[in-house]
């Protein structure tokens, strides 16, 4: 996957994507900033095409990606493949919020869409 280098090292940048989409599929929503949202989401997608797809080896992937957190993949496959089975794409909307105090960086919700 291509990603924004969102001022961080690869490591880094793939530790906190990971965590969180893992955030996003245990709480359905998330406030963050909209570019970190916009790579979320590129995560989740494809997280949720492994749910939909179902087999061991996409269960193996998603495992990898979300370090082995079993909860997580397994609210994927049993819950979020069944409830997107007829959807293609688009499983997030992001709402705008205002600007964070600090540093002006727009803020949003991440949430699936039902």
């Amino acid at each position: 996957m291509a990603y924004r280098k969102l001022g961080r090292t690869n490591k880094h940048r793939k530790a906190m994507l990971s965590n969180l989409t893992k955030t996003l599929i245990k709480n359905e929503s998330i406030t963050t900033t909209e570019t970190r949202a916009k790579e979320v989401r590129k995560c989740f997608e494809k997280i949720v095409t492994y749910g939909k797809n179902g087999s061991l080896i996409s269960r193996r992937n998603a495992l990898a990606f979300l370090n082995n957190d079993n909860e997580a993949v397994k609210k994927v496959f049993d819950d979020l493949a069944k409830r997107y089975e007829n959807r293609n794409g688009g499983y997030t909307r992001i709402l705008k919020l205002t600007e964070r105090k600090g540093d002006d960086a727009l803020m949003v919700v991440l949430k699936l869409v039902d």
